[in-house]
């Protein structure tokens, strides 16, 4: 996948945020071969030091790098200290890492972090194995403020960020939580034409907000729940994901990992794209649905939408309200499922006499193989609703 030049450095930012793997200890080189073992195995960023210079249990790093692109881009992490750096058969352990702030430019686009730091972080001996002393883990991920400037204006911040994970005492699980707050950005600075004035008819020059996901991962049957994926911005809304699925074992995301560099190693792009395709499919054999949720509160946006929409059309936002109303059943009426036309109808009618909410879940009696979803959309679609367990309701 090609990304922009401004794309690149704010998804490094965003790496940066989460990223979770630095350390040395007695012997700085081959800490950097195992972090960077376990990075490989679990789709991460790759890391480099010029140099590693042990001093007790302290290891600190010199201009050190976060590898992205396959390696054909990097961002430049400074100078970063490991404290507390212990040896732990053949991995290691470190108490806390803490990194350089970030200051970095490429064409136009400044991005600066400040405040980084790591705790409670285990490097594991051998990467390949399929338990937890096989991952790379971490107490604490903390960034403080994040910015990034194009042509010196201010087009997105985040005052503070924090991931935090929590071995179960088995070790059969982990839990996870991230909170992203502070969040704004300038949209006034969006390029396109249309998307701006889209933007400033619905009032929308800035976003203001927070996001937050928490979770856990169980290790035998590869079972990701996550129970709260939700973006909360003022003005706008709070929207939420949360989903249940089995069979993301390590061993999925280490196939899923070769995968994607295959693809990214194969100069014949559309080859690989099909090839990739083809070996995702494969991969899709392994998981299974168990539930999902996707729910909307209003914080405004609804009405805001309708009269843009109307206006558009030459109407009123409550004229096209009305409008959306008898439309719903009628589009539909086509897939021949006549309890979600009529759950979904309702469900319109309600939200858009008066916004709150607006929720779909799908909860099937067992969980469902992913095969069979795909079998069922293709050969019958009307169907999933059935086999998914799908409810749609509003303002509940």
């Amino acid at each position: 996948m090609q990304y922009s030049t401004k794309a690149r450095l704010l998804l490094a930012g965003a790496a940066l945020s989460t990223f979770a793997g630095p350390a040395f200890a007695l012997d700085g080189n081959d800490l950097v071969a195992k972090i960077n073992s376990a990075l490989s195995v679990q789709g991460g960023a790759g890391f480099s030091a010029e140099k590693a210079t042990v001093t007790g249990s302290d290891v600190t790093l010199t201009n050190a790098k976060i590898l992205i692109q396959a390696g054909k881009q990097s961002l430049p992490l400074g100078t970063v200290k490991f404290e507390g750096v212990e040896e732990d058969n053949g991995g290691y352990t470190v108490e806390t890492v803490t990194f350089d702030n970030v200051n970095a430019t490429q064409d136009k686009t400044t991005l600066t972090a400040s405040d980084i730091s790591i705790s409670g972080l285990t490097i594991p001996a051998n990467a390949s194995g399929d338990s937890l002393d096989a991952i790379l883990l971490y107490d604490q991920a903390h960034v403080g403020k994040m910015t990034a400037t194009v042509d010196g204006k201010p087009a997105f911040s985040v005052d503070e960020m924090n991931v935090t994970t929590e071995v179960a005492d088995d070790s059969s699980s982990i839990g996870f939580d991230l909170q992203a707050n502070g969040i704004k950005s300038d949209l006034s600075l969006v390029d396109d034409a249309q998307a701006k004035d889209t933007l400033q008819q619905l009032g929308i020059t800035s976003l203001d907000g927070k996001i937050a996901m928490s979770g856990a991962w169980t290790l035998k049957d590869g079972t990701l729940d996550v129970d709260e994926y939700a973006l909360d911005f003022a003005k706008v809304g709070r929207l939420n994901l949360a989903f249940s699925m089995s069979g993301y074992t390590l061993d999925f995301i280490k196939s899923a990992n070769e995968t994607a560099k295959a693809m990214e190693s194969n100069p014949n792009k559309e080859e690989a794209q099909q090839a990739a395709g083809l070996a995702m499919l494969g991969l899709m054999q392994r998981l299974t649905f168990n539930s999902a949720e996707i729910r909307f509160e209003d914080a405004g946006i609804t009405k805001k939408a309708l009269d843009y929409a109307g206006k558009s059309q030459g109407t009123t936002g409550e004229a096209m309200a009305q409008m959306l109303k008898g439309m719903t059943p009628l589009m539909l009426a086509q897939y021949n499922v006549p309890e979600l036309q009529n759950m979904v109808s309702a469900a319109v009618n309600t939200y858009l006499d008066k916004p709150g909410s607006f929720t779909i879940t799908a909860e099937p009696a067992n969980a469902v193989p992913f095969p069979m979803i795909m079998g069922a959309a293709m050969g019958a679609p009307n169907t999933l609703p059935k086999v998914l367990g799908v409810k749609v309701t509003a303002n509940d």
